[in-house]
């Protein structure tokens, strides 16, 4: 179940599917990069202001699952207008600041972006694009991102599938009435 939070900007409601703290995993594939399989932990949070924060951090997984090195880290925010269109900002650690656009689907939690402009630093790697689709499907974020480079066309690089991570002194917050030792809740 989505809960829209009392404090959260009336122009978010759209995107308010996308709030909490995310994680799972993912495939990297790019030419001229080793291909991986990652992990990722994304976070969408809000001040009240109407924008949402955003943070992900990847990492290279081994063949058991676990972490090996980071992988990519970026930064933004989300803002989205009456018009349903959505605007992001994101910088890279890699020196890279993206303007993304695009909108949000009619009647389903499903957002399609384009950049609009791309800046890199002198040391950041080739990149002059990229398109990216997020999806919540079945209580779940998924994305798909592509990319571009002056010499590979847009093709897709990575996608995840990420799950929401609830944290417990939530649940307990919710909790009421219940008896002090625990053990009277069971009988």
């Amino acid at each position: 179940m989505i809960e829209i939070p009392s404090d959260l900007h009336p122009d978010l409601v759209p995107l308010v599917f996308l709030l909490g703290r995310w994680e799972g995993a993912g495939v990297f594939d790019f030419p001229g990069s080793e291909k991986c399989n990652f992990g990722q932990s994304v976070s969408f949070t809000h001040d009240g202001r109407p924008f949402l924060e955003y943070v992900s951090h990847t990492w290279v997984l081994d063949d058991e699952g676990k972490k090996v090195r980071p992988l990519e880290s970026e930064t933004g925010f989300w803002r989205i207008g009456a018009d349903r269109k959505v605007d992001v900002t994101t910088t890279r650690d890699e020196g890279v600041v993206e303007i993304w656009t695009g909108e949000l689907a009619e009647g389903k939690p499903q957002i399609d972006l384009v950049t609009d402009a791309v800046a890199r630093l002198p040391f950041a790697p080739e990149y002059s694009g990229g398109k990216r689709l997020y999806g919540y499907v079945n209580s779940d974020l998924m994305w798909v991102g592509e990319k571009a480079t002056p010499a590979v066309p847009l093709r897709p690089y990575m996608s995840a599938h990420l799950k929401k991570v609830v944290d417990p002194r939530e649940w307990v917050a919710d909790l009421k009435d219940l008896p002090d030792d625990g053990i009277a809740f069971f009988k």
